[in-house]
């Protein structure tokens, strides 16, 4: 949410902010600004997509060694020109870029407002500038910090000042922010994608720390002015695979990037001779995870889905009783010894589920998690993990990560199953058909041709309703969130089952219904759900088996995907309703990427 760059070094800044813009503005894109400082500052700010931006610092001479950048989704104030960042102070000496939210801005606020500073506009932000500059006395670090020391809330920022020149000034307190520094200069950024082209090393900050960027040199203070040592992380993609690859989207590309990301996630982890798995990023709580009976997820969004999908696995392979929480409803009133808390997030940063992963550490939990960005915040706090190695996911509407997330988690499975009562050849099946996953992607990719015809027949409905049972029941719901999230079309998802309990009402020839209706052991149950809809005259499309003549007959629209996986349908089934939703928002002229209010990382509660 919110993307955050910063340049300093002997190039001229405009250029490396703007790129750098480019890469992050999937994290915020209804306004951006930027600043670049000389022997006086220039700033730029636009509503709308960068390109506004874009074509404004055309209109300027804008020269300078050292700037920061910002793109901007809204939290605070409507997307304007004057709530875009950077924000300056009175005199126009401190400019500001932040991610986050100030909780005790409007008090801050009011007292400024007495002492005679002056607000531009509407949001949380302004008051860090204003701040800063009650207490800058040439020192623009010493001013940061004195801030921050008074603020509450959840922040990343970027500072810079014309009256102590040569130096960029970061903070981080529950927001993502890394720094990196080589011969190329100081960097600064929100994500690592904006810098990854100059530098594959980076410092994540954690909380509370206050980064000092000189050029070619840096330190670390933490809120109490003390010097802190932090590691650098290699980051293991490049730049290259965060642009699209020719395709018109990054959804397109990362949707048929399924095969590769799918097998990147468990390379090097299945034991097929044993099967079982091996995961290094859990070793080190191996003893603890032989004794809990009990695990929780906790995760928000398309990440719950997953989780849910992996409560099922896990319950029946590994035999251990799962719970899934929303982040954003989590509540511990007190810790079992013998339950693990397991944390999933594409980004890592993710608030809600952030703020859980405080709470169960708070209390001496143990806390697992899954990630796909290194060196991430949940990354970093847990006790031990699994990364995804999904590569950069770039679209709003998470796709390739989902895939991996239940294959990260199908792994956990065979791992803990044969911890526990899972005979060899149940884990050699197991670890056989995770391997199969890539291949049997890649046929599905073949049929993208027949699913944008449907898309393309359906795109003018209304109202979807997404039906699916068991393992597939989360499929359903991931599959309407992707249709609303990039089409705007109302759709809900709900377990096959319960179709007679009020979601039947408003079933007419207006009101189609996807129902996943797979070769399984509630085929049966299924096609009765289909035939009540078809029964009311609502339009059916099917995603069934490969081989299935029967479907044919009854469903209105067919899709099939291949019959060789039994516990992993949902990766193959998941896969048709994300190039279903795709071509529904292309064909509707919708921009799949940047969906509207969303963002990709959603680091505020």
């Amino acid at each position: 949410m919110c993307g955050i760059v910063g340049y300093i070094g002997k190039k001229e800044a405009l250029p490396f902010l703007l790129e750098g813009l480019k890469k992050v503005e999937y994290r915020g894109y209804d306004s951006s600004g930027l600043v670049v400082l000389k022997e006086k500052a220039k700033c730029v700010k636009a509503a709308g997509k960068l390109e506004k931006l874009e074509e404004k610092t055309k209109k300027e001479t804008i020269k300078g060694n050292f700037g920061i950048g910002h793109s901007r989704w809204s939290t605070h104030g409507p997307p304007t020109t004057k709530n875009a960042h950077p924000h300056s102070d009175c005199k126009n000496n401190i400019f500001v870029v932040h991610n986050g939210i100030i909780e005790n801005y409007k008090e801050i606020k009011e007292e400024l407002e007495k002492k005679g500073h002056n607000f531009l506009s509407q949001t949380d932000t302004e008051v860090l500038s204003h701040l800063m500059e009650d207490f800058f006395q040439g020192n623009l670090e010493e001013a940061v910090i004195k801030a921050l020391g008074k603020v509450r809330g959840t922040y990343a920022l970027a500072a810079v000042a014309l009256q102590d020149p040569g130096k960029i000034v970061a903070g981080r307190m529950f927001s993502p922010l890394a720094i990196s520094v080589n011969k190329e200069g100081g960097f600064v950024t929100s994500d690592p994608a904006a810098i990854v082209s100059y530098s594959k090393k980076m410092i994540f900050l954690e909380d509370g720390d206050v980064a000092v960027i000189k050029g070619e040199d840096f330190f670390i203070k933490n809120l109490k002015n003390k010097l802190k040592e932090r590691e650098e992380t290699k980051i293991d993609w490049d730049t290259e695979e965060a642009q699209k690859g020719g395709e018109p989207y990054f959804m397109l590309k990362e949707i048929k990037e399924q095969p590769e990301s799918v097998a990147n996630s468990f390379r090097g982890r299945l034991i097929e001779e044993e099967g079982t798995a091996k995961l290094g990023g859990i070793e080190s709580v191996e003893k603890k995870l032989r004794k809990i009976e009990k695990i929780r997820i906790i995760s928000c969004g398309t990440s719950y889905y997953a989780g849910l999908i992996g409560k099922y696995m896990l319950e029946d392979y590994a035999g251990i009783p799962t719970e899934v929480d929303l982040g954003s409803e989590f509540y511990l009133p007190k810790i079992d010894k013998k339950t693990a808390f397991l944390f999933i997030s594409q980004s890592g940063e993710t608030a809600d589920t952030l703020s859980a992963l405080k709470e169960v550490k708070n209390k001496g939990g143990l806390s697992l998690g899954i990630v796909n960005a290194v060196g991430s915040s949940i990354a970093r706090e847990t006790d031990a993990g699994i990364y995804n190695h999904a590569g950069p996911e770039i679209g709003v509407a998470s796709t390739k990560a989902f895939t991996s997330q239940v294959v990260v988690l199908s792994l956990l499975t065979l791992f803990l199953g044969r911890q526990r009562d899972m005979d060899i050849d149940t884990g050699k099946k197991f670890a056989k058909e995770i391997k199969s996953l890539p291949f049997l992607i890649g046929k599905i990719l073949e049929n993208m041709e027949g699913v944008s015809k449907l898309a393309k027949k359906y795109k003018s409905y209304p109202n979807f309703l997404y039906l699916g049972r068991r393992y597939n029941y989360p499929v359903a719901m991931e599959g309407a969130l992707k249709l609303k999230e990039i089409s705007y079309i109302h759709a809900e998802g709900n377990a096959g089952g319960e179709i007679k309990h009020g979601p039947l009402a408003l079933i007419d020839k207006d009101f189609p219904v996807f129902a996943i209706c797979l070769s399984d052991g509630v085929y049966g149950k299924m096609i009765s759900g289909i035939h009540e809809i078809k029964a009311r005259g609502g339009k059916v499309i099917a995603l069934a088996t490969q081989g299935n003549k029967e479907i044919e007959k009854i469903a209105s629209d067919t899709i099939f995907i291949p019959k060789e996986v039994k516990i992993l349908s949902p990766v193959l089934a998941v896969i048709p309703l994300q190039i279903f939703a795709y071509y529904v928002a292309v064909f509707l002229k919708k921009d799949p990427d940047k969906p509207r209010n969303l963002a990709k990382s959603v680091t505020v509660e």
